[in-house]
This record gives structure tokens, sequence and C-alpha cells, in this order.
């Protein structure tokens, strides 16, 4: 027996634990996802760009150490919500960037003078954002990615109209997206607009392995069920090989931590969707189908 078939074979027998255990999965990312709400009020950190704040670019000639700068802020203000950050051109160290909130800026130049760093007007960017306004923002946002979850909803149901594989289709996208920022949120990564951007880029791949995996195995008849399963499966593990492989060598290459965001994000995501995908939406599939031939 070959291992194909050998890895078929067992799918067969175990495919419904399996699919027990992606929702497990799911249920523990939603469940920490509530705890942090109840906890702090919101379910992942954001960033200045999303709750309001000070964006401070320095340029900057000499060697600083971004760690050490950002623990000296953070103990001048306990209660401020600080983090400093690197540009580099070349693989040399050109400017910092300073992110505070609840912080007033003129005290915050100060701090940063007397670390050691030299400000001269003219010579260095100040951003202010306030509050409401970066609420306001995350609200808009949020919204977004919401109207274009909807969208691709509607697009899914327009493809194949039926409404239970297109609902197992958008379940998988929204198991995605959920693990992926249950993952950012325990791992305190200050979201940023560019993270938005990401999940935005996650909705579309996660859908696209799910339109294959829908259309291969539920529309198509040649071959047997099994057949067109690992045949989706391994065009959909190849195509998320490429894209792992791509954004493995941006997130390492690149020095932008906002590239490094979206990039990490990305890479989460991918992981999940093969789960979601080939374990959970593959395993109810067969499943409603197995019930469609007993009905």
């Amino acid at each position: 027996m070959s291992f194909k078939q050998s890895l078929i074979d067992v799918y067969d027998k175990k495919y419904k634990q399996l699919l027990l255990l992606s929702f497990l999965l799911l249920f523990v990312c939603v469940g920490f996802l509530v705890f942090k709400f109840v906890t702090t009020g919101d379910v992942v950190e954001r960033g200045v760009s999303l709750k309001g704040g000070i964006t401070m670019t320095i340029p900057v000639e000499n060697a600083v150490d971004v760690h050490e700068l950002q623990s000296f802020l953070s103990n001048r203000f306990p209660k401020a919500d600080i983090s400093v950050r690197s540009l580099a051109e070349s693989g040399k160290l050109s400017a910092l960037i300073v992110e505070a909130a609840d912080v007033d800026e003129d005290f915050l130049i100060s701090a940063i003078s007397s670390y050691g760093i030299v400000l001269e007007r003219g010579k260095f960017s100040l951003e202010n954002m306030g509050s409401s306004l970066g609420e306001n923002f995350f609200r808009q946002t949020l919204g977004a990615l919401l109207i274009a979850f909807l969208c691709m909803s509607l697009v899914v149901y327009a493809t194949f109209r039926i409404a239970v594989p297109s609902f197992f289709v958008i379940l998988a996208a929204f198991s995605d997206i959920v693990s992926t920022l249950a993952v950012i949120s325990f791992l305190d990564i200050k979201l940023s607009t560019a993270g938005i951007a990401a999940f935005l880029m996650l909705i579309g791949y996660s859908v696209d392995t799910d339109i294959l995996l829908t259309t291969k195995v539920y529309k198509r008849r040649e071959g047997s069920e099994l057949e067109r399963l690992f045949s989706a499966i391994k065009t959909g593990l190849t195509m998320t090989a490429t894209a792992l492989v791509a954004v493995l060598v941006a997130y390492f290459v690149t020095d932008a931590d906002v590239i490094k965001q979206i990039m990490f994000i990305l890479m989460v995501g991918l992981v999940f969707d093969v789960i979601y995908t080939w374990i959970q939406n593959a395993g109810i599939l067969r499943w409603y189908m197995e019930w469609e031939r007993g009905r």
C-alpha cells in the first residue's frame, strides 16, 4: 500500500475526530478573545495609529539602543503607552520612531533630550492624533473589515448558489481571522493600520483555498470524494507553501516594522488556513455530502 493510500485511509477513518479538534481550537481562540475583552476592555492591543497619541520620527546619525531608550521612557512615564522602533537604510540606523499615548508632547521631547538625543526644531517630525480621532478611525477600519467580509460572503454565495456549502466557506474564513487575531492578542502585538490591511488580505486568501476545496469536492463529480479531496489538498498546499515562502523571505529581509507586522499576520493566518480549510471545512463538507446521500 502506497503512502498516499495509507494517508487517505487514515483520513477516511479519523476525519470526524480531526474536525472536532479544529472546532476545539476555534473555541479556545474565541474564549481567549472574550477573556481579553472582559479583563482589558479590548480584544487586542492597539498602536497609536488606531487609538491616538504622538508619533515622533527622529533622524539619528549615531547608534542608539532602541530597547534601552524605550525602557528609559517607560520608567519616566509609567502610565503612558510607549514604543520605540528603528528605521534603517542599507542596514544602517537612520531614524527612530517613538510612538506614545497618554503623555504630553513637551514632556516627551524633554525626556528624549535628557536621554542624550539632540532634538532640533525642524529636524524631526511630530504627529499628534487625539484619542477621540484615533477611536473613530479604529471604528471605521473595523467597519471596512466587516464590509469586506460581508461582500466576500455575497460573492461566495453567488458562486455556489447553495446556502450550506457557502456557509462552510464563510465559517472557515471567519475561523482563520479569529484565530489569527487571538495569536496577535496573546503575543501583545500592537495592531496598526498595516495590521488591518493584513487581515483584509487574509480574508481573500482564506476564501481562495476554501472555494478551491468546495469546487473540486462538491461541484465536480469525476472520481471518488476522497480522490477529489486529496487532489484539492495537493493544489491548495502548494499554493500555501508558495505564499509562506514569500512571506517568510519578506519578514526576515525587511527592516520595516510595518512590513514585518503584515508578514507576521499573513504567516500566522496561512498556518491556520491549512487547519480550517483542509480539516474543518473539508470535514464538514464531507459530512454534509454524506447526509445528502442518506436523505
